[in-house]
């Protein structure tokens, strides 16, 4: 054991041989001399780092000879080879923890075995520790935001590529069974190759769905139990106690089908679709658990276990019979002797397995795992496997009410005074008639608004997540909302979510829930708790990073006082992106980060994009995630972070208007801006990358304000400039450096909320180019806005410069070898594909007004493997 070699080395030993089996596959596909160009690409290519400006020049005049035809193989082949790479490296952060368990290191930063215990050592008592994990309520909501690149087909393979990895790092392995897996990696390298990088269709909003749910069978499935089991294990050891069957501090919830904010392919049909489709997964899956258990338990008509889970399978084909018919896939519905055996609640399943698992005695300890396993995953999952955020804009709300006001011989609801407003929605909800007129005559795209209401009745509530209304302004947003659902006879409502997203809602957020709160007709629905949702991508598109997170720093701050005010506990729901510009950022700084009394145990998240891949995609990784969501939420709650001063506030509040400043004079009044904006990065041209259901803009207008915050950062991560995650920042830091050195130097090393805010826009400038980015402004840009782009550059030469003194480093990433050997890895490829879209965008824009399919097709695979290659690409 002691001779096994490091991580570090596998991962390097896996690199090369992805990259060798690729070669083989290359040299099949596309022959010997197109080979020998890629390798010399390559290999001039590796040079980049000393030689910068030389490798460019020498790989530009290569790329620019080219034929187009020969470009898209060149830009597939580093494509996959990035892909490979970043393949090796999941498994190399899924070995790292075995490797170091096995050699007797300490337990890696943020795990179980390195959180709980180091909290008792720290003093809190294991009462404590055990009641507050008994206690969490954490919930990770997927969303099928725009992100993720790669075709769900090729997650496939590249997942089980990550398996035959795993297969290959087992010990005594026989040189046949080596080499069988040698095979198996070639053919689904093979596999990979021919497969088109590029959906020619937009996904509809069933197949993202159809893709949250895969996440579910492949991963979390399996990974959910896992995580069980250590945490039990190490709650035993550190408390003396094991969590209670049917209590798991992890659960999920989704918005794909249900957010239409944006979305006109998210209709009434296609959410009462998913979640009909989510509650068939669920029962597929169960059934494919019980069949498992009653093979292991003995066939004994007497066996109280065995009849158990007879009765139990026999429920849940009815049950899975019935769904199927309610989905148009089966033509006939079971008999009606029968329907009354369908499970409509979790506990009805949940039940029988715990009375099973009580009766077991005198059997394998391999089928009370399998069985323990199956409630955990009833706990977690539940009848509806996920369920269901529904999410519509306050906007489209009011647009709806005034047809019905006008209906009303009421005028104009968009003309109603907010006190106006509020009266008349108290009235609806104090009366016990329906308010709504019957026959009232609506728009197509209102009464699409109504029937979502309607299908909200007809599915079983535990289906349902929140109610979340986007660009929430004032109360009237969230009344209306509940006086629609008790119109339209919703038993039991669901639970209203304001999300307010912009700087100036975030700064009236405190204000509009007070007034809330003293409405006893709302108040009394909240029974003690009121969810509220904290948006990062539009506040950081409408003000940059810094003011946006001492935005919603303040926002929470003010928000908790007014929960305490009227004695309800404030849930927040956190919209983060996995970019830095949209929220993103290391999971356990971020929980930790939060304004103390915020987290308390409670928290969502969402989970968006390509972020779902790399904290979901492999089992292990998920369990890893599980761990660090479930310590980070631990110390938020037993250990909250320090409360800023008056000091701190005050040269936070400098630092956050210098940078709105800077941030707003470049964005909103610069007029060189958006025509730059439009040269310099392929926004234009992602929109033809067909991976999702959603819209990129909000109105097909042109504007700054109708561009979604993804691809805004989607557009500047692919030119390395990466402008919306630290544009404003270096000018704030450096006025106040001169002024307040030692406060700056004070907060970085005790707040941390300002230095988790540093090293997140560390990471982001060590991730940015100027070399490359360069390449794109001088064969891209406008000359008459050249001197504009000089003061981009010399603008994050001075955010570098500013954030590494404050960090006291003499260079970026010293502290985080990881990301920089990352980094490295990755950037010969990356350098590559760059000069390729460079290329190609100049190819592309210049024949414009012909179909050019191959020059597009090649543009759009290297928008792909950028986005891939830089990982947080929105």
């Amino acid at each position: 054991m002691q001779n096994e070699p490091e991580p570090n080395v596998i991962l390097h030993q896996n690199t090369q041989l992805l990259n060798t089996l690729l070669t083989k596959t290359l040299k099949k596909q596309i022959g010997h001399s197109l080979l020998a160009l890629i390798k010399q690409i390559f290999n001039r290519s590796k040079h980049f780092k000393e030689k910068p400006e030389e490798t460019i020049q020498s790989l530009k005049k290569t790329i620019q000879r080219l034929p187009t035809h020969k470009l898209l193989p060149i830009t597939r082949a580093f494509s996959h080879f990035l892909n490979l790479t970043e393949i090796a490296e999941q498994y190399h952060r899924v070995r790292r923890r075995h490797w170091h368990q096995k050699v007797g290191h300490p337990p890696q930063p943020g795990s179980l075995e390195a959180v709980l215990p180091t909290l008792i050592h720290q003093g809190t008592s294991p009462h404590l520790l055990y009641r507050t994990i008994s206690q969490l309520n954490i919930e990770l909501v997927l969303t099928a935001h725009p992100t993720e690149v790669i075709r769900r087909t090729l997650i496939r393979k590249y997942n089980k590529i990550a398996a035959q990895l795993e297969q290959l790092d087992q010990e005594n392995l026989t040189r046949n069974k080596q080499k069988d897996i040698m095979h198996d990696l070639q053919t689904e390298i093979h596999s990979a190759w021919q497969t088109e990088e590029i959906r020619h269709h937009k996904p509809t909003a069933l197949d993202e769905a159809k893709w949250g749910f895969s996440v579910i069978k492949e991963s979390l499935w399996h990974a959910i139990p896992a995580f069980m089991r250590d945490l039990n294990k190490v709650l035993l050891e550190t408390t003396g106690k094991t969590l209670p069957l049917g209590v798991i501090p992890i659960r999920f919830a989704s918005w794909i089908g249900g957010d239409r904010d944006g979305n006109p392919n998210v209709t009434a049909t296609v959410t009462q679709e998913v979640i009909l489709l989510a509650r068939f997964t669920a029962a597929d899956l169960y059934l494919n658990d019980i069949h498992t258990l009653k093979k292991a338990l003995p066939k004994n008509t007497k066996s109280k276990p065995y009849n158990l889970l007879l009765d139990v399978e026999k429920r849940l084909i009815v049950t899975k019979n019935w769904i199927e018919y309610q989905l148009g896939q089966r033509k006939t519905a079971p008999q009606k002797s029968l329907l009354d055996q369908t499970y409509r609640k979790s506990t009805e399943l949940l039940k029988p397995l715990m009375h099973c698992y009580s009766h077991l005695k005198s059997v394998d300890q391999t089928v009370k795992d399998q069985l323990l396993d199956l409630i955990y995953r009833v706990t977690c999952f539940g009848l509806h496997l996920i369920p269901l955020d529904i999410r519509q804009n306050a906007k489209k709300h009011a647009d709806l009410m005034n047809t019905i006001t006008q209906q009303m011989d009421l005028g104009l609801y968009s003309q109603w005074s907010e006190r106006k407003r509020q009266q008349f929605f108290i009235k609806c909800l104090q009366s016990k008639k329906k308010w709504l007129p019957k026959n009232v005559k609506l728009t197509t795209e209102s009464q699409e608004y109504l029937e979502t209401f309607k299908v909200i009745t007809t599915q079983p509530h535990d289906s349902f997540g929140a109610y979340v209304i986007s660009m929430t302004s004032h109360p009237s947003d969230v009344l209306l909302v509940l006086a629609l659902q008790k119109a339209l006879g919703v038993v039991k409502p669901l639970r209203i979510v304001p999300l307010f997203e912009t700087q100036t809602d975030l700064n009236n957020a405190a204000t509009c829930m007070n007034q809330l709160l003293n409405i006893d007709e709302y108040k009394k629905t909240c029974r003690g708790t009121q969810e509220i949702m904290i948006g990062y991508s539009d506040s950081a598109k409408d003000a940059g990073l810094l003011a946006a997170s001492w935005a919603q720093y303040q926002a929470q701050e003010a928000l908790l006082q007014v929960g305490k005010c009227h004695k309800v506990n404030i849930v927040f729901f956190h919209g983060r992106g996995g970019s830095i510009g949209r929220g993103g950022g290391p999971t356990h700084f971020a929980i930790r980060s939060q304004p103390p009394g915020t987290v308390q145990g409670r928290l969502r998240v969402t989970q968006q994009g390509e972020v779902i891949r790399h904290r979901f995609g492999l089992q292990k990784i998920a369990e890893r995630t599980l761990a660090i969501y479930t310590t980070a939420t631990v110390e938020a709650t037993l250990l909250p972070t320090s409360r800023p001063n008056s000091q701190w506030r005050k040269l936070m509040d400098h630092l956050s208007q210098a940078s709105l400043d800077a941030y707003q004079a470049l964005i909103k009044k610069n007029p060189h801006f958006n025509p730059y904006f439009y040269a310099v990065t392929p926004i234009n041209e992602l929109d033809k990358l067909t991976i999702a259901s959603r819209p990129s803009r909000r109105h097909p207008d042109a504007s700054f304000e109708s561009l979604r915050a993804i691809p805004w950062v989607f557009a500047w991560t692919q030119n390395r400039l990466l402008l919306p995650a630290w544009f404003g920042v270096g000018e704030a830091l450096r006025s106040a450096y001169l002024k307040d050195r030692d406060l700056l130097n004070q907060i970085s090393k005790e707040w941390l909320f300002f230095s988790s805010l540093l090293n997140m826009v560390e990471m982001v400038l060590a991730k940015a180019d100027l070399n490359i980015f360069l390449q794109y402004e001088t064969q891209l840009g406008l000359k008459k806005t050249r001197p504009f782009g000089d003061s981009l550059r010399r603008s994050l030469l001075t955010t570098k410069n500013s954030v590494l003194k404050i960090l006291h480093q003499k260079k970026l990433l010293a502290n985080n070898s990881t990301l920089e050997r990352s980094i490295q890895v990755r950037s010969p490829y990356l350098l590559v594909l760059h000069l390729l879209q460079i290329e190609l965008l100049k190819r592309h824009r210049k024949n414009k007004m012909k179909k050019d399919q191959p020059c597009e097709l090649t543009l759009l695979i290297s928008i792909g493997g950028i986005a891939a290659g830089m990982h947080n690409t929105g």
